[in-house]
């Protein structure tokens, strides 16, 4: 049984680990290394039949006209935000309570990221917030014509509100760009996120519902020019072999790890699925406590890459479940707008309170498509014990 430190400093049995990848390993283990043998013989390992199958099984999957895969989820934000034509000199609108890679992936490009608040119910970019801000209502930096997208974030499995955001986009005449690394699958009103925007970036970090066996990234869009010009970003800015037509990147998925994520394809709405069942479980068992649970909607199909709690006294409970054996985990503590590397953005303590308030009590529960029915009791009763 694995042991981990408590505050007292004595090692406690850990009862429900975060996340357990070895039990979908063993679960598919059979495919998982017929598929990686089969790449060993063929002796092909970069862009070869299994990337392009796979970007295939995806473009069906989540219902766009292409699917390009990278070598990472960052990338695929980077690539996708450089093949709009957004750099030095422009802004991109995006939400402040997500993880660092949304707003880095801008800042590779020489242009700015700039933040409105988040809803509190779905913790996504939230569309009276951005509306206010291209309206020079909002907190810090006021660029002029300069914006030049929205970069929701689908956060922990659940679409933003994209309607209105695709209204404002429209009214201001800027791209839209999904962040969507947390929510493969995830439904708004009948479409998979991805596919709703201008370009949808996805991650397969090895935790995510669609995860391979280490870095991997996909970009999705309805445009042909556009998934033309991610393709040609992604090796060194050209389609032919030593011409190059602008500069470019080594951003490539290698075949084992496409190989890998055929085979996790054909489980994903199952593994989809389960998470909404434990969520569930989790739901029927929290609800008298007085936390937050997710937000559940009949327009969204939530796929629970996280089940995130709000707790006022969040370390206070991570603490007390940790000293009972249930490991919690919390994305995000700091805000983007104030991480020591955006401080001259220009933003300020209370600029944006939803956000501030998400990362002093979110926290993160269990949840990964092996974790049983006995275990998820195990965490109810922890948290009904913690809270």
């Amino acid at each position: 049984m694995t042991l981990f430190a408590t505050e007292s400093g004595k090692d406690a049995p850990v009862a429900v680990p975060v996340l357990d990848l070895k039990a979908q390993y063993q679960r598919i283990r059979q495919a998982i290394d017929d598929a990686v043998r089969s790449v060993l013989e063929s002796g092909q390992f970069v862009l070869g039949p299994n990337v392009r199958a796979l970007e295939q099984d995806l473009a069906t999957f989540l219902g766009v006209a292409r699917a390009i895969t990278l070598a990472s989820g960052t990338d695929a934000l980077h690539l996708a935000i450089r093949a709009l034509g957004i750099g030095a000199g422009d802004f991109v609108l995006t939400s402040p309570f997500t993880f660092v890679a949304t707003a880095t992936a801008i800042s590779y490009t020489g242009a700015r990221p700039v933040f409105a608040d988040i809803h509190p119910g779905t913790f996504a970019l939230h569309p009276d917030r951005a509306a206010d801000y291209l309206a020079g209502m909002g907190p810090g930096p006021k660029p002029e014509g300069r914006v030049k997208a929205l970069l929701p974030v689908h956060l922990y499995g659940l679409s933003a509100d994209m309607d209105p955001l695709l209204r404002i986009a429209r009214e201001h005449r800027l791209r839209v760009v999904e962040d969507a690394a947390q929510a493969i699958g995830a439904e708004y009103r009948g479409r998979r996120v991805g596919g709703l925007g201008d370009v949808g970036c996805f991650s397969f970090y090895p935790t995510k519902n669609l995860g391979a066996f280490g870095d991997g990234g996909l970009a999705t869009t309805q445009d042909p020019a556009l998934g033309e010009r991610i393709l040609r970003l992604r090796v060194y800015g050209g389609r032919d072999r030593y011409v190059h037509e602008e500069l470019g990147f080594n951003s490539r998925l290698d075949e084992i790890q496409a190989a890998i994520l055929r085979v996790k394809l054909r489980f994903l709405a199952e593994w989809n699925a389960r998470r909404r069942a434990i969520a569930a479980r989790y739901r029927e068992g929290l609800a008298a406590l007085p936390i937050g649970l997710p937000t559940e909607s009949p327009d969204y199909v939530h796929v629970y890459h996280q089940f995130t709690i709000r707790v006022p006294d969040r370390d206070g409970v991570q603490r007390r479940l940790a000293g009972l054996g249930v490991r919690t985990t919390v994305y995000y503590p700091v805000p983007l707008h104030l991480q020591p590397m955006y401080r001259d953005l220009g933003y300020r303590v209370g600029d944006f309170p939803e956000a501030e308030r998400a990362a002093r009590e979110v926290l993160s529960l269990p949840i990964y498509p092996e974790l049983m029915d006995a275990q998820v009791d195990e965490v109810v009763d922890a948290c009904k014990r913690s809270v």
